[in-house]
């Protein structure tokens, strides 16, 4: 499996683990914190691909978005997400990408530390969505990368 098609695989979960996130939210009285965590981690998705697509930014890293924006921003990602990947060539995955983070520092960053960034901070922040839910006495989605694998829903 090349670079790219190992991406478009983690990318294809965290897409399905964020739409399950968020109809667990949807189905649930969620704490209010955790929809604003789903909205961060769609933010952050977005604002990565805006950083390696060198474009300007166009949400706040903590937006307050609806369950309906929510939904139209994340199917608007897995299609961006999937055409970024694909354009990649291989050999720019080493590549460093320069942008400007939310404190106002500098950095430069490769190109497969980013999208590997980007599925950590997600998942992360899923798991805190869960935790929140769980706690609440409510279900949590069952996001588990193996249990998408399992389902085939990564074939």
């Amino acid at each position: 499996m090349n670079k790219a098609e190992y991406f478009l695989r983690m990318f294809a979960y965290d897409d399905w683990a964020n739409r399950q996130s968020l109809d667990s939210l949807k189905s649930s009285s969620a704490p209010m914190k955790s929809a604003s965590v789903m909205s961060h981690v769609i933010s952050a998705e977005r604002l990565w691909l805006e950083r390696l697509k060198r474009e300007k930014q166009s949400l706040a890293v903590w937006p307050e978005l609806s369950f309906e924006e929510c939904e139209t921003h994340l199917a608007d990602l897995a299609g961006a997400w999937r055409e970024y990947i694909t354009g990649v060539p291989s050999d720019d995955y080493s590549k460093p990408v320069s942008y400007t983070n939310s404190k106002g520092e500098e950095w430069s960053t490769n190109v497969e530390d980013i999208l590997t960034h980007v599925l950590m901070h997600s998942a992360h922040h899923r798991g805190q969505i869960a935790f929140d839910l769980r706690a609440s006495g409510q279900t949590p989605a069952y996001t588990d990368f193996i249990h998408a694998a399992r389902q085939g829903i990564l074939d």
